[in-house]
């Protein structure tokens, strides 16, 4: 068949979910580049994150996936900003991706989902991830059943974040879904955010897997310097991480910078790898008290519709 006679399609898709489950994962996995960080740590992404993907034997399907934040009760104006996001990447999509554990109880935020998809009368398929976790996979049948007696899903996909498995049948489910039409990005494009935004991300993943679970949740990356050397080679990065106390600034430094050293040294080695050059990074730390509930906070770390 001649390319140029395939008909595209194409399908905006939101992944959603309760904290934690693999939805940015699963996204990366997908892409096969890493767009979205992900630590064990609940409400890992705050914003919308975009990523691209070209499916199909000519790439004749374009799926453009939101990873949405997880939804949680809301304890700041940050917290207000990221259940925001959900609500209205759910309304702006074609179809929702619904990502869930392979086992334990439902959670409230699985069912206020579900809930909004009613209401839209919206096409959601269900992902199942960290089937991998599963020695006896029969308990799959279980867990497929709770949901199905909640909504009627067009597909549900028992899949793996962590080993691939399942992820081409649930795309193929989605290139199924999608609608004839053209599609909206260029066929290299991968996600919708600037290097520099993706570079304080995964610098805040940093944050977020090697801190206590109190510290990292009141950090934000700003990248102040992003600029490759005129002979080239050589990326300088400076960036400064943001807490609301001094006590938070005194453990992201460490007893003689050692924990800042740490961070850097690991944030540089995927900062190279997403960047395919060396890089140079230096990092400071500032305390902003409070910035999460202050809407000059917010906005100055990109957390606002405006």
């Amino acid at each position: 068949m001649n390319k140029n006679n395939i008909k595209t399609k194409s399908a905006f898709v939101a992944i959603v979910g309760k904290p934690n489950v693999g939805k940015s994962s699963i996204l990366n996995r997908l892409l096969g580049e890493k767009v979205a960080i992900v630590s064990a740590k609940p409400q890992t992404t705050r914003s919308k994150i975009m990523g691209v993907m070209n499916a199909g034997e000519y790439g004749e399907t374009q799926l453009v996936f939101t990873d949405t934040p997880g939804l949680h009760k809301p304890k700041n104006k940050l917290g207000d900003y990221m259940v925001k996001t959900i609500v209205d990447s759910i309304g702006d999509v074609d179809l929702c991706l619904m990502v869930v554990e392979e086992s334990g109880k439902l959670h409230e935020a699985e069912l206020e989902l579900i809930e909004k998809f009613k209401k839209l009368d919206m096409p959601a398929v269900l992902a199942i991830n960290k089937i991998d976790r599963l020695p006896d996979k029969t308990r799959l049948l279980e867990r497929i059943a709770q949901f199905s007696q909640l909504y009627d899903f067009v597909g549900i996909i028992p899949v793996s974040a962590q080993d691939g498995d399942g992820l081409e049948a649930l795309v193929d489910k989605l290139c199924e879904l999608a609608e004839e039409g053209p599609h909206f990005f260029d066929e290299d494009t991968l996600t919708d955010q600037p290097e520099r935004v993706i570079a304080a991300e995964i610098i805040r993943e940093k944050l977020l897997r090697l801190l206590s679970d109190e510290v990292p949740h009141g950090t934000a990356v700003e990248i102040e310097k992003m600029r490759e050397r005129e002979n080239g080679g050589i990326m300088d990065i400076e960036a400064t991480i943001y807490c609301e106390k001094e006590s938070h600034k005194g453990i992201i430094i460490g007893k003689g910078g050692a924990m800042l050293k740490k961070i850097g040294t690991y944030a540089r080695t995927d900062l190279e790898k997403f960047l395919e050059t060396k890089v140079n990074l230096k990092l400071w730390v500032k305390v902003t008290p409070d910035w999460r509930n202050k809407a000059g906070g917010l906005k100055r770390f990109g957390y606002t519709d405006q």
